[in-house]
């Protein structure tokens, strides 16, 4: 054999070993391409090797009526597909009712079109186990889907997976109409004294009660949590300590907490999903990214009752002592049609936040746009996050917020020292970013303690009712910004530091108002031909020295 040939056939060989081993594009290298570059350092991404071996679950005596539950048949299709190694579990189209699915390494759950999987409304289907909810080690009701302790996992396809989470949630009152309360009252469950909460059974209603009388009594065990099973909601996807895995295509809805829920996992990739909750679904979460790093998660949709895309880290002491960042996310091209927030970080966030880049999305009608939240107590830092390309209409409050005193805890005149348990937030810049009709332009509230600093915005394009607002800030800086807003004052400073505003246009018809307050504020500059002939009109306090605002 010619030489040539030898090398030829060697290549041949090299190529059909690393295919047939499932290698893909390398979708880190895919995803830069479209953002442009990243300022940190991304790992490789590849998509899950799957084994080519398909396990249909209608060979496994399962129905597709909705009405007759196929938890077995799934049980015993990714039984056989364990056991050969892995493969793809197919569900074709039609209605799937069912109990919990655990899903193993080298697995494929793939939905065909026309495909529901719809989790059982009996809640003795999902037995009780250890899990984490809102930052915190607890014992839960198993989620409707889970993935623990796996490699190489994929959910494809373009059917709906809905997690009956209506048999789950309590509603508030006053997230409904006359009407829905009427209805929703008369297809059962109970209403707590006060008449402001429904909840599905009295169980759930009297779960966290029962919960609290647990916590001094010595060696409970998980079966003493039975009582209360009602009130301990799962996460629709729960994937825990995993790796490797894709989410591409199907629809996620009602679920009986937070939608998915990824922990301690690693490169994932979450494309081409729809996530759905109504409006009114308590802890309706779209994404929760907490204590995982190198993702993914682009071209996604999102509609539902809370957070739509959060990033978290653990909750105080638990999440400080865990110690597992949030670190390496990629966010792009994804739209939130409603939510608390559209990009969320927090309030969980003890292990800290870093390496973040968000860019392409779009936000319509969410309560705030971009959120970040925590109090005292949690610890943690959240810095290197980067947002560019940001579009906003119709945010309800607030289009950038940041709090340290989320819902107002901590709201005290003692100001303690700095320690272990104080958060901090450092570091965040914003490019090219546009809101239409925002309550708020943008509010920053740090702690009196230790301020929120390093925050950058650059060609802000801000139209709403109120203007900016900077509480405990330090090095706070604005360039290129259109505040279009309606009152007056446009700017609202007390007790920052180092702020500056370059090249700001203000198109009100008069001149605008700038009020700084709180004796430690000092070296507020306004810089640049930014006020197209308006003259500022620059109030301070009784403890600010009136030379505290320099314009240059």
């Amino acid at each position: 054999m010619r030489k040539e040939h030898v090398i030829i056939n060697f290549v041949v060989l090299i190529f059909i070993f690393f295919s047939s081993a499932g290698f893909t594009e390398n979708l880190t290298e895919w995803i830069l391409a479209e953002t442009g570059p990243v300022p940190f350092e991304m790992g490789d991404i590849y998509e899950p090797s799957i084994p080519e071996k398909e396990f249909n679950i209608l060979d496994y005596n399962a129905t597709g009526n909705g009405l007759e539950k196929n938890t077995k048949a799934f049980e015993k299709a990714i039984d056989d597909c364990e056991k050969a190694g892995g493969g793809r579990i197919l569900v074709p189209e039609g209605i799937w009712l069912t109990g919990p699915i655990n899903l193993k390494s080298n697995m494929e759950l793939f939905l065909e079109k026309g495909a529901v999987l719809l989790f059982s409304k009996d809640l003795s289907d999902y037995p009780l186990v250890h899990s984490s909810f809102e930052g915190l080690e607890q014992v839960r009701s198993t989620s409707p889907i889970n993935i623990v302790d796996a490699e190489n996992v994929a959910i494809t396809g373009s059917g709906i997976i809905d997690g009956s989470g209506g048999a789950w949630r309590p509603v508030k009152r006053f997230k409904m109409t006359f009407k829905q309360w009427n209805a929703l009252k008369e297809s059962g469950g109970v209403v707590q004294e006060d008449g402001d909460i429904w909840w599905p059974s009295p169980g759930a209603m009297q779960g966290a009660e029962y919960i609290r009388s647990l916590e001094n009594k010595p060696d409970v065990k998980i079966e003493d949590y039975l009582p209360a099973r009602d009130f301990l909601r799962p996460v629709l996807l729960r994937l825990v300590n995993s790796k490797n895995i894709l989410i591409d295509g199907p629809t996620f809805q009602n679920s009986p907490a937070w939608n998915i829920h990824p922990l301690l996992c690693e490169n994932i990739i979450i494309r081409n999903i729809t996530v759905r909750n109504p409006w009114f679904s308590q802890n309706g979460d779209g994404i929760d990214l907490e204590s995982s790093k190198n993702v993914l998660l682009y071209d996604c949709s999102f509609d539902v009752g809370d957070d739509a895309i959060c990033i978290k880290s653990g909750r105080d002491e638990f999440g400080r002592k865990r110690g597992v960042a949030s670190e390496n996310i990629i966010i792009y091209n994804c739209t939130v049609y409603h939510g608390h927030g559209g990009v969320t970080t927090g309030s969980e966030m003890s292990g800290g936040v870093n390496n973040v880049w968000v860019s392409d999305c779009t936000f319509i009608g969410t309560d705030v746009g971009l959120r970040f939240k925590s109090i005292r107590g949690r610890g943690g830092v959240v810095e290197n996050m980067y947002f560019q390309n940001i579009q906003m209409i119709d945010v309800l409050f607030e289009a950038i917020l940041f709090d340290l005193f989320y819902e107002n805890i901590g709201l005290v005149d003692d100001i303690p020292k700095v320690d272990e348990g104080t958060p901090i937030f450092r570091n965040i810049d914003f490019d090219t970013i546009t809101s239409l009709n925002a309550e708020t332009s943008v509010f920053i509230r740090g702690l009196p303690e230790l301020y929120i600093k390093d925050i950058h915005f650059n060609n802000m394009k801000m139209s709403s009712e109120k203007g900016v607002k900077c509480i405990f800030t330090d090095n706070i800086k604005f360039e290129n910004t259109i505040l279009n807003v309606k009152e007056n004052p446009i700017i609202e400073i007390m007790q920052g530091e180092n702020i500056s505003f370059s090249q700001l246009y203000v198109p009100l018809p008069e001149n605008f108002e700038i009020h700084v307050d709180g004796e430690k504020s000092k070296n507020i500059k306004l810089q640049g031909d930014m006020f197209m002939d308006k003259k500022p009109v620059i109030q301070c306090g009784e403890n600010v020295d009136k030379d505290v605002v320099v314009i240059d």
